[in-house]
């Protein structure tokens, strides 16, 4: 692998090789594809707006990012987000890093599908974020020149991207589709379970306990 793709360093320290390993083992090829674009893409813009973050801290976090959907890492009660979260806090303190440096990247893993939060907190978490979004969805992408893009597709290839992440991210989460409440991903949920009727925050309102 090449550690420069379209002007973008990829760390090689021994953190981020082991990262690498982990989601080499428990994850698959579509998400160490898309986790490494999504470190590309959020670097690359981070780099044009002139955003300065600490590479490291982001490749780990866009390694670690969709971790929770594995079944290695995988809750049976909790945000897919926060699953992926709380591995890369687990993989981080067994080396000699900071705690304000493990809640970055925690932030960072958890909020990504947080939409108008993410983008305003710190630079890290911002850029993970624009990487998620460039991927997933487009955000941003004629932000990006054809040569920049290409480079990247070509060194972590789509292969049909839009048609497997939808299924990829069901799979992760389909044993605790209540996790999704107030989350983008319910929209995955109502794509694949029939008649899937999500919790609803006037009926959490209206139905509480207080008596009035």
């Amino acid at each position: 692998m090449s550690n420069e793709i379209a002007g973008i360093i990829i760390p090689d320290s021994r953190l981020a090789l082991d990262a690498q390993d982990i989601l080499k083992e428990y994850g698959s090829e579509l998400l160490w594809n898309h986790s490494n674009r999504v470190y590309l893409f959020g670097a690359i813009q981070g780099k044009k707006v002139n955003k300065a973050y600490d590479e490291e801290l982001l490749y780990v976090s866009a390694l670690f990012h969709d971790m929770g959907l594995t079944k290695k890492f995988s809750s049976n009660d909790l945000r897919f987000e926060v699953d992926g979260a709380n591995a890369a806090r687990q993989f981080l303190s067994t080396y000699n890093i900071g705690e304000a440096s493990m809640q970055l990247v925690w932030d960072a893993i958890a909020l990504h599908t947080t939409l108008g939060i993410a983008e305003h907190k710190e630079n890290e978490v911002a850029l993970l974020y624009a990487g998620v979004g460039l991927d997933v969805m487009g955000d941003g992408y004629h932000d990006l020149s054809d040569a920049e893009r290409e480079a990247i597709v070509q060194a972590f290839p789509r292969n049909q991207f839009k048609q497997d992440i939808l299924p990829a991210f069901f799979e992760g989460f389909k044993h605790k589709p209540e996790t999704t409440f107030g989350n983008i991903k319910s929209d995955v949920c109502a794509r694949y379970i029939p008649n899937y009727k999500p919790k609803n925050f006037c009926d959490c309102v209206l139905h509480s306990p207080w008596k009035e």
